[in-house]
């Protein structure tokens, strides 16, 4: 007999596991793929100004609409529009992030700081 091995038992079958872990990084995967085709659809809205100026993106970071009231534009002002929808902008982009980032450590939750590449 082999060292370690009683008389009557079986050696303990290693394979088995490995293949449950697969099937779960599949799931999670999969689960990810679709969760992303989700969010590129979702759209998020945001503002500055006080509402002077709104900016729609979608999940893929494109604007979808923009906004602008007239009381802001003043043709002797210019930077300060400008300002305002680099502020919205910024904004539409840090929540979208955001909105991402939190659905996709739903998922992963302790594995996506490992590096797996999912």
């Amino acid at each position: 007999m082999g060292r370690g091995m009683m008389a009557g038992k079986k050696p303990k079958q290693r394979g088995g596991n490995m293949n449950q872990q697969l099937k779960q990084l599949q799931m999670m995967q999969a689960e990810m793929e679709k969760t992303q085709a989700e969010l590129a659809e979702k759209e998020l809205t945001t503002t500055a100004g006080g509402g002077a100026v709104e900016v729609t993106m979608n999940g893929k970071k494109e604007i979808t609409n923009l906004t602008i009231s007239k009381d802001v534009v003043d043709p002797d002002d210019v930077e300060m529009l400008q300002d305002l929808i680099t502020a919205a902008v910024n904004e539409a982009i840090r929540q979208t992030e955001e909105t991402a980032e939190a659905a996709m450590n739903a998922i992963t939750g302790p594995l996506g700081g490992m590096g797996l590449g999912l």
